[in-house]
């Protein structure tokens, strides 16, 4: 492979939640671009079949397993199966995420905010933590990646119910950090900005929103998925064992601007 031998993932295992689309996607895709092994979750097995098609594209092994991340026993069930197909996992990106219902603060629910709390939040504890068992008991380290959003940082008027989830997966990351140090875990949070994905088409469709919100783009685009296959590789990598505890924003410079 060319480059620097520290970016070379060959025998090394990843494992990416919401991996058979957006921004897991282009993840998974550059993991598998560097040598790695790819498991990937996702609760639609269409979407699944399709991802699956795309990676193998890179010649490296790779898998898809159905798995809901709200739900404790699919998760448990989906690490047990990723092992047994892998062997290990050496890093794991808990990015499966949704949006929720769109509405007014006042007028937002128990149930709405709940639905979005149960897999963003509560998914991705349940997938680190799933991670972090196997990694622990492993012996030989690794790195665990929340993906959070922009809007952890930034507010997000008829999104608090999104922002919160995303807030407290910096808060759950840095902690993870801390205590799993010692063990060789290492554990960061990426923020992506505004991403070009099935989650966001809606909103980008809108020309007020693209009017208002795209001219406070210095880098001139919205993100796209491939934008996430470096960072992923770098995380994954032994290049960032020093790396532990950070929030990595990629916005293209929105948040500055």
């Amino acid at each position: 492979m060319a480059g620097p031998a520290f970016f070379d993932l060959s025998g090394h295992v990843a494992l990416v939640t919401g991996g058979n689309g957006g921004i897991g996607l282009g993840m998974a895709s550059g993991l598998a671009q560097a040598g790695a092994a790819v498991a990937i979750w996702g609760t639609n097995p269409e979407k699944n079949d399709r991802a699956l098609e795309a990676l193998k594209g890179h010649g490296t092994s790779v898998a898809a397993f159905r798995c809901d991340v709200g739900d404790e026993r699919q998760v448990d069930a989906a690490i047990a199966d990723t092992l047994a197909t892998f062997g290990k996992v050496d890093s794991c990106f808990a990015n499966a995420g949704v949006s929720g219902r769109t509405s007014a603060f006042v007028d937002m629910t128990l149930d709405d905010f709940k639905a979005v709390t149960r897999v963003n939040l509560e998914g991705t504890f349940l997938t680190l933590r799933a991670a972090a068992r196997h990694l622990v008991e492993r012996g030989e380290g690794g790195s665990l990646v929340g993906v959070a959003s922009l809007a952890a940082i930034s507010g997000q008027a008829r999104g608090e119910h999104y922002a919160a989830t995303k807030g407290g997966i910096v808060a759950m990351v840095k902690a993870i950090a801390v205590e799993l140090a010692r063990h060789g875990v290492r554990a960061n949070t990426l923020l992506p900005g505004w991403v070009e994905t099935d989650m966001t088409e809606q909103l980008f469709a809108w020309p007020r929103f693209e009017e208002r919100v795209k001219p406070r783009m210095p880098i001139g685009r919205w993100g796209r998925p491939e934008d996430f296959a470096a960072i992923a590789v770098y995380l994954a990598s032994p290049a960032s064992q020093f790396q532990n505890g950070d929030t990595i924003l990629l916005d293209g410079g929105y948040s500055v601007f």
